[in-house]
């Protein structure tokens, strides 16, 4: 959040086309839920769809290393939400405009439940910031951020019960 003190100041909201801006301002002549209420008023401000992802394969491949699925949850945020920036078509999953795994850093520190555990990066795209690491218990957890969110945010990871 842009200025976290007022949530109404305009530079916090989301850009939305006009038909998302009305959707959301016009009240139907029922009654809805609180909980309905208020997910209609987040869409109101930015949000970080998928940004974050966890993974767990029974048996390692070279489709589920680190670095693997850091390069395919970054080029999955790419393509579904800078497709027009990168001037993507929808089947051109082989475009250099991607992320590939020559260009993970490894060695990075990533927080996860306040422990510093040694982890991977792809620091190198102009939209999207991504970083993960192989949790200790098992599995791989990976987040890919766009860069105009980043100064709001602190990249630290909790396990969350469910």
């Amino acid at each position: 959040m842009a200025n976290p003190a007022d949530k109404s100041d305009p530079v916090n909201l989301a850009d939305l086309d006009e038909a998302t801006r009305r959707a959301i301002e016009e009240v139907p002549p029922w009654p809805r839920p609180a909980w309905l209420v208020q997910s209609v008023e987040r869409m109101r401000y930015p949000m970080l769809w998928e940004a974050v992802q966890t993974a767990w394969r029974r048996e390692e491949t070279e489709y589920s290393t680190l670095d693997s699925l850091l390069v395919q949850h970054t080029n999955y945020i790419l393509m579904n939400h800078f497709r027009e920036q990168l001037g993507l078509g929808v089947r051109d999953w082989s475009s250099p405009a991607l992320a590939s795994v020559r260009v993970v850093r490894r060695g990075v520190d990533v927080s996860i439940d306040g422990a510093v555990i040694s982890g991977s990066e792809i620091d190198t795209d102009p939209f999207v910031y991504a970083v993960g690491a192989r949790l200790p218990s098992g599995g791989t957890l990976t987040a890919v951020i766009p860069r105009d969110h980043l100064p709001y945010l602190t990249l630290a990871f909790v396990h969350r019960a469910r």
